[in-house]
């Protein structure tokens, strides 16, 4: 278990193997551990670090903003106080949306961007996502919270085919505040990344599962439109969690990306 004090707070990250850098970014209600997998694959062959964002995880709480913006930041401070000049970002839902927005708005951090059931529009999210970031509503259900999280357990197996993945999402969830439940999801809900994409000059790869009822499925076109050369993978059997649902395939195409030399935009 490794962290590092930023203006913020403690950000907690965990890192396995050796070689050049991948920075591996979480989703809402998630933390680094959902990588663990991910991460004992990759370090064979990259230093691999994985990130909990402010508010999740084992990172600080101690904060009353949670917006994208700020995780943005979160990833630039982090590089700079690792020395990493640049590297490839692999986001996971809200950390795919803040792994585009990094290579749009620190176009020097992001060598490649690769996007795992992301959100490119905030619209795309799925209904109870949106009321989530009602604050009346974010309110009532950690005014529930035993509830919401017996709730989500029974919800779990139509979001990730992965049998561990209940008890993933109820460590996660234990760990959330009301304030980074809250603000995050507004936040995400209301970003929109379809007017910057023709800024990023990188390499980037969408991951989407035909299955997933978290975000709408087909958000890999705005992203294709977007970005010129955009490669897109779509997983027909897999939902929002494609690196849970069909580990073997999404870690051999994510490493068929990450070691093809990126060409000059």
């Amino acid at each position: 278990m490794s962290s590092i004090t930023t203006d913020q707070g403690i950000l907690h990250y965990e890192v396995f193997g050796r070689g050049r850098p991948v920075i591996l970014l979480h989703g809402w209600l998630g933390s680094w551990g959902l990588w663990q997998e991910t991460m004992t694959f990759l370090g064979r062959y990259y230093r691999t670090y994985a990130l909990d964002f402010w508010g999740f995880g084992e990172s600080g709480t101690k904060r009353q903003t949670y917006l994208v913006q700020d995780f943005i930041s979160l990833v630039n401070q982090f590089m700079d106080q690792m020395g990493i000049q640049q590297a490839p970002l692999v986001g996971h839902s809200m950390g795919g949306t803040v792994s585009l927005s990094v290579a749009i708005q620190y176009p020097e951090r992001a060598a490649k961007v690769v996007v795992i059931g992301s959100p490119i529009a905030g619209s795309s999210l799925a209904f109870p996502l949106k009321l989530a970031g009602i604050r009346p509503i974010a309110w009532l259900l950690f005014t529930c919270f035993p509830v919401f999280r017996a709730a989500m357990r029974v919800a779990s197996p139509y979001i990730s085919r992965d049998p561990r993945f209940p008890d993933m999402m109820d460590r996660d969830l234990s760990k959330t505040t009301l304030e980074s439940f809250l603000v995050s999801i507004a936040s995400l809900r209301r970003t929109d990344l379809r007017p910057n994409l023709q800024r990023i000059r990188v390499p980037v790869m969408g991951m989407y599962g035909d299955r997933d009822n978290i975000v709408h499925p087909r958000q890999w076109q705005p992203l294709q439109e977007g970005v010129s050369g955009a490669r897109i993978e779509r997983f027909p059997n897999a939902g929002h969690f494609i690196m849970l649902d069909e580990p073997q395939e999404c870690m051999a195409k994510l490493k068929d990306f990450l070691d093809t030399p990126a060409e000059p935009k």
